[in-house]
């Protein structure tokens, strides 16, 4: 049997709980494709897997999205032959592998004009940011939208994208220089959230604005604050905790802030049913082509340097998205 090289973890924790092993590779099964990758996408859920925060089963992989080129197909299998150029996402923990059998349906075709890299650095964090801007709240001319972590992958989206369908775009971020950086990528406005009274400083810099939809990512440190920053009749959207859980919130206080919606949702349901993907991928290879999104790969790394990648992540030293390379 055949072999590669992959992410295995044998136990939760620590970055250097990633341990870079040869496990044996199968030909590809029935309605499964073999690729080889070529660059694979990092996501903040990946170190909350690693971490245990949400627990997978041991030993297990890691990894959720990459782009690589088919090596062989699998019976049944067909729409895909050697030499495409793919993508995935959501298809099984995983993807920090140089090779791997991937099932057929969760697999999108590259367009000419995107790479491999932009391909990997963008599906996951691209169908997010879709899901957020098209289904939670369909955002339109006339929306003030607020994004935390406006210098993170996800959020520079958001903000190209969001400014793209004509949205007033507040980012915060936490500093200076990623301030910098989210008003780059689109917002209007940006506020460094480390800073004491930064509420203030946003609402004084919008003329007293509050946001018809407030997207969060950062969890315990911005929630509460969130909610304050939210017209009435506002939507805020929880969807990660780089700073730790969001506290639980009582209805009641939605109410007493301005009868406030608040929701948790998450891009893998959006993208369970492959064709319903494959329109949400196409609806995210157009923004690409038409300017409206763009990758803005801020480091790569080695598969073998996984944790300083994980530990680069942590410490948000980085502004964009990370890439590892097999």
């Amino acid at each position: 049997m055949d072999s590669t090289r992959q992410i295995i973890l044998n136990a939760l924790g620590a970055p250097e709980v990633m341990q870079l092993q040869s496990v044996p590779l199968p030909p590809p099964g029935p309605s499964e494709v073999q690729l080889r990758q070529t660059a694979i996408g990092f996501n903040y859920i990946d170190v909350y897997q690693r971490k245990g925060a949400y627990p997978l089963p041991l030993p297990t992989g890691l990894g959720h999205e990459a782009a690589g080129v088919v090596q062989a197909v699998g019976e049944g299998v067909s729409g895909f032959a050697p030499g495409d150029r793919v993508a995935y996402m959501n298809a099984g923990i995983g993807a920090y592998a140089e090779r791997r059998n991937v099932a057929a349906a969760r697999l999108v075709h590259i367009p000419a004009g995107v790479s491999d890299e932009d391909a990997a650095a963008l599906l996951f964090k691209g169908l997010t940011a879709q899901y957020l801007l098209r289904k939670t709240h369909r955002v339109g001319a006339g929306d003030l939208i607020l994004v935390h972590a406006a210098a993170g992958g996800v959020g520079q989206i958001l903000c190209q994208w969001g400014k793209a369908l004509g949205a007033e775009v507040v980012g915060t971020a936490g500093s200076a220089e990623k301030c910098a950086v989210a008003r780059a990528a689109g917002a209007d406005i940006a506020i460094d959230y480390s800073q004491p009274g930064w509420p203030a400083a946003l609402l004084e810099a919008t003329g007293g604005r509050k946001a018809r939809v407030v997207y969060d990512s950062v969890g315990k440190d911005t929630i509460l604050h969130s909610l304050d920053l939210a017209a009435p009749f506002g939507l805020v959207v929880i969807y990660g905790a780089a700073s730790g859980p969001a506290p639980a919130i009582e209805p009641e206080l939605l109410n007493k802030k301005g009868c406030l919606f608040l929701t948790r949702p998450s891009v893998f349901p959006h993208n369970a049913d492959p064709a319903v993907f494959r329109a949400n991928a196409a609806e995210l290879f157009a923004a690409i082509a038409a300017g409206h999104v763009s990758a803005r790969i801020g480091a790569r790394f080695a598969l073998s340097d996984a944790a300083a990648a994980h530990r680069a992540a942590e410490s948000r030293a980085t502004q964009g998205a990370i890439l590892l390379q097999p």
